[in-house]
């Protein structure tokens, strides 16, 4: 069995070495060249010649300086903060499997060897993609303008998930973490793509609305946990929506995209918590740490809480001129709880909405190094509140890229809490420090 296992460990690194310049055909690849690339374009530059395999992987390390603070917890010993102290954070990884596997058809296979939620290895999804359709003679108005994906998948909805870090992978990233509503989730179901121009993008999609499979019949039974049979009547599928406009002349470019999700019934959403990896934060704003991390692994984000009815939109302004760069967010979300009655709130459902802007100057040879700073805002009735919360966070960012595959950045962050009553830990809440990473993506 030893034996076996070093003659395997010898062919996967072989194997790896020999398929790691393998190209995909409608990929993003996972180094610095994928930075700013969305939806992959259909101008494919890639000749199919053949079966083609190629094992990547990314890799994070932290190092977070951080300090946090709410308001006098003497009387309400529940409510104390953990005493944070500098040290390395829990390293991340993924493993991914990029199989070309006909001519403009591709299978993709994303994993979590390692990640602040789930520390043991995790598959996060995989998923078939059409760009072609060779079993009917590659017919050019698919080839042109269509394409197809299907599987358990990392939604298509808005342009932040292209940028955000997950896992090992934060190369995309100029921050250490994602927005403070993250809006990213895992669903079984399909998207389809029309390019029906240059520069023009619609998408629409359908899935199961849930992290994972999902097979109950909710008028029939009590939802589970709760013993009331009239909780949820029915599951319904998510509607995912998407449309974006992509143009670049000369050293300018623009894109803007608008992305609509809505669900009417479900027994767990989690578009805004359905991260399996964690946040870069390590244990602020926690009452306690535990030694991976699992059990407070979203530390400085925030969910609104909105698992059984959803309808939110985004909106992505994108400019760059040469080394500059300006992203936006604009996001609104509607829903409430199973808990939570219908138009509770001033004849409505609970009402999130997120601002974001980022500004990032690239510069040297290759845009080598990157200064850049964030501004982000949420405010968001909770359940039972009678008045909204308010989050704030302002980061201030800078990297070095020595490769193309290699990133080391810094960043200085401070957020502060408002509104949150008493009985929260995060009443008066308020964090800040600096947060470095190292991180590798090919």
């Amino acid at each position: 069995m030893k034996t076996f296992s070093k003659l395997f460990g010898m062919a996967l690194v072989i194997l790896i070495v020999l398929e790691a310049q393998a190209q995909i055909q409608y990929s993003r690849a996972y180094d610095k060249s994928g930075i700013n690339v969305y939806e992959p374009s259909k101008m494919n530059e890639t000749t199919y010649d053949g079966f083609k395999l190629q094992i990547g992987g990314s890799f994070r390390q932290g190092y977070q300086m951080l300090s946090h603070e709410n308001v006098d917890t003497s009387k309400a010993k529940k409510l104390a903060l953990y005493p944070l102290g500098n040290g390395f954070n829990l390293a991340a990884a993924n493993l991914n499997f990029d199989v070309q596997l006909g001519d403009g058809i591709r299978i993709f296979l994303e994993n979590y060897m390692a990640s602040r939620h789930h520390n043991e290895f995790w598959v996060k999804g995989g998923y078939i993609q059409i760009d072609k359709l060779p079993m009917f003679g590659n017919p050019e108005w698919y080839t042109k303008y269509f394409r197809a994906k299907i599987g358990h998948m990392e939604i298509n909805y808005g342009d932040t998930h292209f940028r955000r870090s997950d896992g090992g992978n934060a190369i995309f990233n100029a921050f250490a973490d994602n927005n403070i509503m993250d809006e990213f989730a895992t669903e079984i179901g399909g998207e389809l793509y029309v390019f029906p121009a240059d520069g023009f993008m619609a998408m629409v999609g359908l899935t199961n609305g849930l992290i994972r499979n999902n097979i109950r019949d909710y008028s029939l039974a009590p939802l589970y946990g709760t013993g009331k049979t009239d909780s949820i009547k029915t599951k319904t599928p998510s509607i995912i929506v998407k449309a974006a406009y992509d143009k670049s002349v000369n050293d300018f470019r623009i894109r803007l995209s608008g992305s609509l999700y809505h669900n009417s019934s479900s027994p767990a959403l989690t578009l805004f918590g359905g991260d399996r990896t964690g946040s870069a934060y390590f244990a602020v704003m926690e009452a306690a740490a535990s030694t991976n991390g699992t059990s407070e692994a979203f530390s400085g984000r925030f969910n609104p809480g909105m698992s059984n009815t959803l309808t939110t939109f985004i909106i992505n302004p994108f400019v760059k001129y040469k080394g500059l760069e300006l992203f936006g967010t604009f996001e609104s979300a509607i829903g409430k709880t199973v808990n939570e009655k219908p138009d509770a709130y001033d004849g409505a459902n609970r009402k999130t909405t997120q601002v974001a802007g980022e500004v990032i100057y690239r510069f040297l040879k290759d845009e080598q190094m990157f200064v850049g700073a964030k501004y982000n805002t949420v405010t968001s009735r909770l359940s039972g509140y009678t008045t909204d919360v308010d989050i704030t966070r302002l980061a201030l960012a800078a990297g070095w890229f020595p490769t193309k595959n290699l990133l080391l950045k810094g960043e200085y962050v401070n957020q502060q809490y408002d509104g949150f009553k008493g009985t929260d830990i995060r009443n008066g809440g308020k964090f800040s420090g600096l947060v470095i990473e190292a991180v590798v993506g090919f």
